[in-house]
């Protein structure tokens, strides 16, 4: 069953959204070479709670982390640990929050003091990519078609798009219907009606999309060793162009 959302059930989203972009802006700030991924997990710990929201990932299926941080060639799902980031990693920081009963869900892969073209371009394709589907998010259109939008892109630009790991719809649940491929996987594909409130998320890899679960049970790793980027937001779909929740200034909340 796919949600509709309006009225102060939107309201409270927007708010559990800003807070999720929030705590991913600030977290993007802190972090720098020399810090390990439990102090990163633990930083968006503090920050989420002081925004008197929680964690929607920690013990979600028993996720074992605040936030989702994945290394390099880590795609997603990467746990906290005793890793020290270094000058040039690329870390993809997922952020989720739940507040007044609803989920932010955003993501962001950024460069630890800095990278080089090549990884940069990596994350300029996967973040346009995100930003190409989302204009495919109107009404009359249909999931497929910011599926469509997201995997010409990224294979024109000549990266792997992720199959087995796909966006979703998000609201009170951190994974409702419908599902939302970043490639096209000739299935039935509903139609998008105002209301609707989705997690779009292209993961990227610079060479083959195919991908492997560490022995940990979580960690999603590129199979050919290479890096992966992830750019996600949560948007809102209206009567005229979609509204990006998880990207709204700063807000002081009652």
């Amino acid at each position: 069953m796919i949600f509709l959302k309006s009225g102060r059930d939107l309201e409270a989203m927007r708010q559990a959204c800003a807070v999720a972009n929030t705590v991913l802006d600030d977290v993007c700030q802190w972090v720098k070479p020399g810090v390990t991924t439990r102090e990163v997990d633990q930083y968006a710990a503090e920050i989420i709670k002081s925004y008197g929201a929680k964690s929607a990932f920690l013990g979600y299926q028993k996720y074992p982390c605040h936030a989702c941080l994945s290394v390099n060639e880590q795609v997603v799902h990467g746990l906290a640990g005793d890793l020290v980031l270094q000058y040039g990693d690329l870390l993809s920081i997922d952020v989720g929050v739940v507040l007044k009963g609803f989920i932010g869900d955003n993501a962001r892969t950024i460069p630890i003091g800095g990278c080089d073209l090549e990884n940069q371009k990596l994350m300029d394709v996967t973040k346009s990519a995100l930003y190409e589907g989302i204009a495919k998010a109107v009404v009359g259109n249909r999931v497929v078609d910011i599926s469509t939008a997201i995997q010409n892109f990224v294979e024109t630009n000549n990266f792997g798009v992720v199959r087995e790991f796909v966006g979703h719809g998000v609201g009170r649940s951190m994974h409702e219907e419908p599902q939302v491929p970043n490639y096209v996987d000739g299935k039935s594909s509903p139609k998008l009606r105002a209301g609707m409130t989705l997690a779009i998320e292209p993961m990227v890899n610079m060479g083959s999309p195919e991908v492997k679960v560490l022995k940990d049970g979580w960690t999603v790793v590129t199979k050919d060793g290479l890096p992966s980027a992830h750019f996600e937001h949560t948007i809102l779909i209206t009567e005229s162009k979609p509204e990006i929740l998880t990207c709204r200034e700063k807000m002081a909340l009652n």
